[in-house]
């Protein structure tokens, strides 16, 4: 879903710059190599050499990713006994489903770096690595689950359709399924948004409140503005991220402005206005006190969202031990063979 979601550039809010080392005079022919391959669009493949320093970006931005899919659950499966219909379930659970998928295609690309899936999930358990700091808030209204699947995953498309041309192969092979499920998803979402927008006044002040209370929070899912995205220009030179965070923001609120006006509902930033000049929407300052506080632990559901977290790895404990049991019986039987 979610996330660059998921978003992968909030992580680099409190991070040190990732400097690419020094390489011995036996790898510059590797370094070399590497580098070509980048000028001349061609994937870096997991059997490649690559710089340690790549390899580490990669698994901070792909398993954060991961756990935002994951995470990402967590408010809209809250919704689903309690969606208005026995259609709207159904669609919500095959959404949740796609989540998890997406989850486990991106712990499947991360673990060919060598890192394994436990750790990427202990490393989170642990507060040692992020996700998404939009699941980090609640879902009040059956209206938030149409405002995440038009406004979170229309984000998510924003940021995400370029990492379909990411430098790294089985990331940006995992982001071309992921990208058109999560299309599929915002318009799932945008449909929503048109029932309570065209339906009572109950419904249509229903949707404007979770529009309200949505908008700057996924503004701030594109990560931190481009001065203080320490990460961004290293990754952008190695190919894996291709837009800055403004860049990409902006295009959010270009796209977004003419669906709230279709659906007759009102962003919420009194600063918000055409510049014919720019050719674009200027808008107002983003609230990045909260942006910090929130990748830094002190949102709405941080706690929540760990706690269930951990809860699950907890309560999987026997279901891991059990594959890892049957994977070594399997294993003898084939050496006795």
């Amino acid at each position: 879903m979610h996330t660059n979601a998921t978003s992968a550039t909030e992580g680099g809010a409190s991070k040190m710059p990732e400097q690419a080392p020094e390489h011995s005079p036996e790898q510059a022919p590797e370094q070399a190599r590497f580098e070509r391959q980048l000028d001349q669009g061609i994937p870096i493949e997991s059997a490649d050499w690559m710089p340690a320093a790549y390899r580490k970006t990669l698994i901070r931005q792909i398993s954060q990713h991961a756990h935002s899919e994951i995470v990402g659950m967590l408010p809209e499966g809250n919704w689903l006994t309690r969606a208005p219909t026995l259609e709207r379930k159904s669609i919500l659970l095959a959404k949740v489903q796609d989540e998890a998928g997406h989850g486990l295609y991106l712990y499947s690309a991360a673990e060919t770096l060598g890192v394994t899936r436990d750790a990427m999930t202990l490393d989170l358990l642990a507060r040692r690595a992020k996700y998404s700091s939009i699941f980090n808030y609640p879902t009040l209204s059956w209206a938030d689950i149409g405002a995440i699947g038009w406004l979170v995953d229309g984000a998510a498309i924003i940021n995400q359709i370029p990492l379909c041309h990411c430098s790294y192969g089985p990331y940006a092979r995992a982001m071309v399924r992921i990208c058109k499920e999560e299309s599929f998803h915002q318009r799932q979402g945008f449909a929503i948004m048109t029932v309570l927008a065209r339906g009572t006044r109950e419904q249509q002040e229903m949707a404007q409140d979770a529009l309200n209370r949505w908008w700057w929070p996924v503004l701030m899912m594109f990560g931190p503005p481009d001065h203080e995205s320490t990460n961004s220009d290293q990754s952008m030179r190695w190919g894996i991220k291709l837009h800055s965070n403004d860049e990409l923001r902006q295009r959010m609120v270009d796209q977004t402005v003419p669906q709230a006006q279709f659906l007759g509902l009102s962003i919420p930033d009194e600063q918000l206005a055409w510049n014919e000049a720019r050719g674009r929407y200027d808008y107002g300052e983003i609230d990045w006190d909260e942006f910090r506080r929130v990748v830094n632990g002190d949102g709405p559901c941080n706690e929540e969202r760990l706690a269930a977290r951990q809860r699950a790895w907890d309560e999987g404990a026997w279901v891991r031990e059990a594959l890892k049991a049957h994977a070594q019986k399997q294993a003898t039987a084939v050496a006795a063979a």
